[in-house]
């Protein structure tokens, strides 16, 4: 087992222990990489269920008068665009029009906003948060609660099944939730998720975690599911072409360029970054993400030269083993000065050797999270 040092521990920590999990430092926190193997777990969230404990994820509260007007002004997509009972993909973007972070917002109510950032960027989200309130909307109460809840992810075609096995709810449109009892206890579930698959995020008190974890695995492993790590949800959520903050997503990187444009709501009238994001909307990114698909021999990784016709072109940005298609894959931004498309040749250089790739669009496979 890796040593993890100081790192923060999760809820379910020494069950990930017990089940002979290998560990990695993520963010701040000591995560689960994998417990029988990534190509499995990958494999089995793809044909059957996987099951993650996403626990590091950030947890903040915004509450009080106006509190969804308030979010709605300062992060990018439209709040307005969903109910009570719904949650929303946005992003959170500087002056600049980087990304500080991507993360989910759940509207409970038009006074609550529950929001669930990445680990280690949620201090500067709530950060931003406080002082924009501090300003605008003193009323408003602003909460760091990482440790409030725990996040678990059942993920793939039987996700479903498995959930009804415990009495929890599966019958939501994508991206709603619904507050459930699970032995007598509070547990929010959410049709979402981050590997291309039928999916549901589930919200146990942090404290009473560990019976819905043991509950859940035992319904996973029945139907040869899998428990997962850190290793199948990035060749997962790659070959969805979902974006990792930090790797697709950066103060460096905006969201047209991540081709992240569907969670901005152009028309509001204000929200972080407008007018930095309009700008470059009027004359266009001077990059793209693409993905990219080994047609020879080699695995890929973050920080590659692509090259198409002896000229540098691109960086990768993110790189895996891909075990739906049997071959290297990777993300990465393409100067659209290049003039590529969707089928173009390029070569990827690694360590010295030329890896020859066809250009894609992602995702590199069939979404089926509807």
């Amino acid at each position: 087992m890796a040593d993890t040092g100081d790192l923060h521990e999760g809820p379910l920590h020494s069950r990930h222990v017990e089940a002979g999990a290998t560990f990695a430092p993520f963010g701040g926190w000591s995560m689960p990489v994998q417990y029988t193997g990534t190509v499995a777990e990958h494999n089995a969230t793809r044909s059957t269920v996987g099951l993650f404990d996403v626990s590091h994820l950030g947890k903040a509260l915004v509450s009080g008068p106006g509190a969804a007007e308030f979010v709605n002004s300062c992060f990018t997509n439209d709040l307005d665009r969903i109910s009570a009972g719904s949650a929303q993909y946005t992003l959170c973007c500087n002056d600049d029009g980087g990304v500080v972070d991507d993360l989910i917002a759940y509207r409970v109510s038009d006074e609550e906003i529950f929001l669930i950032p990445n680990a280690s960027n949620t201090a500067e989200v709530v950060r931003m948060l406080q002082a924009a309130a501090a300003e605008r909307a003193p009323e408003l109460t602003i909460t760091d609660e990482h440790r409030s809840r725990a996040v678990i992810a059942v993920q793939g075609p039987q996700s479903a099944e498995v959930l009804t096995a415990l009495g929890l709810p599966t019958d939501l449109g994508y991206m709603a939730y619904v507050d459930a009892d699970f032995q007598g206890t509070s547990v929010r579930v959410c049709r979402t998720g981050y590997t291309g698959e039928l999916g549901f995020e589930v919200l146990p008190a942090w404290d009473e975690a560990g019976a819905l974890w043991d509950a859940l695995a035992e319904q996973v492993l029945a139907r040869e599911g899998a428990l997962c790590g850190l290793g199948a949800r990035d060749s997962l959520r790659t070959e969805a072409g979902y974006p990792l903050h930090g790797h697709e997503l950066s103060v460096d990187l905006s969201p047209l360029e991540a081709r992240c444009s569907w969670a901005i709501g152009w028309d509001k009238p204000a929200f972080w970054g407008r007018d930095a994001l309009l700008a470059q909307k009027e004359a266009g990114p001077a990059r793209r993400m693409y993905a990219l698909k080994v047609t020879g021999r080699g695995v890929l990784r973050a920080d590659l030269t692509v090259r198409s016709d002896g000229r540098d072109v691109g960086v990768t940005s993110s790189g895996t083993f891909s075990p739906t298609l049997k071959t290297g894959i990777a993300l990465a931004f393409i100067e659209l000065d290049a003039g590529l498309k969707k089928g173009d040749e390029v070569v990827v250089d690694v360590r010295g050797r030329d890896v020859p790739c066809r250009l894609e669009v992602p995702p590199l496979i069939e979404i089926r999270t509807r």
